[in-house]
Parts: C-alpha cells; sequence; structure tokens
C-alpha cells in the first residue's frame, strides 16, 4: 500500500478517531500523541491491512488499546479529568461566576464518583461529543451496555444533584 492510497484508506477516520482518544484520555494534548501513535502503527502495518473488511473498526480498537497502555503507564500525568467548561452568559459578575465555577465543580466531583465505566462512558457521550457506536468500539462494550450505562450515570447524578444543594 503506498502512501496515497494509505492517506484516502486511513485519513477520513481522524476526526473521530481524535474524539475518541480525547474522550478517553481527557486530554487534548495526549489525544493527539496516542493518535499519531495509532497512525504510526498502522503505517508500519500497512501492507498487512489492505485485507481489512472493517478498517474503521480496526483503527478504533488500535486507538483504544494504545490509550488504555498509556493510561496505565507511568507516563499519564494526573491532570484534571475534565475539559475547561466554558459557560457563555450575557451578564455576569464576579460572584455569579464564583456560584457557576462552584457549582461546575460539585458537578465533576460528583461525576468522580461514579463507577469508572459509568463515567467513561458519560464522559465520552458528553466531552467527547461520540456516537454510541464510537462508544461501543472505543469500550467494547455492547450497544445495550453503552445505553444501560448512560441511563445508570445520569439518573445516579440526577438522584445526587437532587438530595445535594448546588447553588445555582
Amino acid at each position: 500500500m503506498d502512501a496515497k492510497e494509505f492517506t484516502e484508506r486511513f485519513y477520513p477516520f481522524h476526526p473521530k478517531l481524535y474524539r475518541v482518544a480525547c474522550a478517553l484520555l481527557d486530554d487534548p494534548d495526549d489525544a493527539a500523541d496516542i493518535l499519531q501513535d495509532t497512525y504510526v502503527r498502522l503505517w508500519d502495518k500497512r501492507n498487512d491491512l489492505s485485507e481489512l473488511q472493517n478498517p474503521e473498526g480496526f483503527c478504533l480498537r488500535l486507538l483504544r488499546n494504545l490509550c488504555i497502555d498509556f493510561m496505565r503507564s507511568p507516563a499519564r500525568r494526573g491532570d484534571s479529568d475534565y475539559p475547561e467548561i466554558v459557560l457563555l452568559t450575557t451578564a455576569t459578575t464576579p460572584e455569579s461566576e464564583i456560584v457557576s465555577k462552584e457549582s461546575i465543580q460539585r458537578i465533576e466531583s460528583l461525576i468522580d464518583r461514579l463507577p469508572e465505566k459509568q463515567r467513561k462512558v458519560l464522559m465520552m457521550r458528553t466531552y467527547g461529543d461520540c456516537a454510541s457506536e464510537e462508544i461501543e468500539a472505543a469500550t467494547g462494550e455492547s450497544a445495550a451496555n453503552v445505553r444501560a450505562l448512560l441511563s445508570r450515570a445520569r439518573r445516579t447524578l440526577k438522584e445526587w444533584l437532587n438530595n445535594t444543594e448546588i447553588v445555582s
């Protein structure tokens, strides 16, 4: 497989792969690095990939495995699990900004309390803007399990939010 054929076959998956990596790693820089590693591995095996029936699924699985390896590695930093949330309002005061930041921090701390699978699926769906199929491919969960995990995570957060006072 030459460079042109490789680019035509695998580059269309780039935006989706990047979104999945961002959702799994919660860091755009780490996601870009892992995505680059994914393409290097694909390029190294390019001659064996011409017979792939589902190249997108193969790419997602490879990316997922590289993300998991990275998360287990000592190189993994202790950065926040959440991308910065930007609130757009028309009239803000310093007091309202403090209240908003405190509310966001409280919600993030509640998300941290979710079981790992629920948290990861919720993060991919909410922050990564991933479709169910992308989440399934990246996590290895079935469609029904992804829906159940999302539902449980949302229900649990709603219950916790109703039982805790969040200033708004």
